[in-house]
């Protein structure tokens, strides 16, 4: 059973649902493996839980917004 995994920060129910069948398509055509097969985990993460450049994400992209 081929497993798919994809960590990111917080995404909306509809753009999970595209992920996970563009996912699954997609590595279903290229190894030759029913879609049936696939199990694919959207891992979320806060943007605290991430860092870097030694500093956590939230506040990177927060500096980012004031640019």
């Amino acid at each position: 059973m081929p497993f798919i995994k994809l960590e990111a920060g917080i995404i909306d129910k509809e753009k999970k649902e595209k992920l996970i069948s563009e996912f699954t398509k997609i590595a279903s055509e290229t190894l030759g493996i029913p879609q049936e097969a696939f199990v694919v985990l959207i891992k979320e993460n806060s943007m605290d839980n991430w860092g870097t450049g030694g500093k956590i994400l939230s506040n990177v992209l927060a500096e980012r917004e004031k640019k």
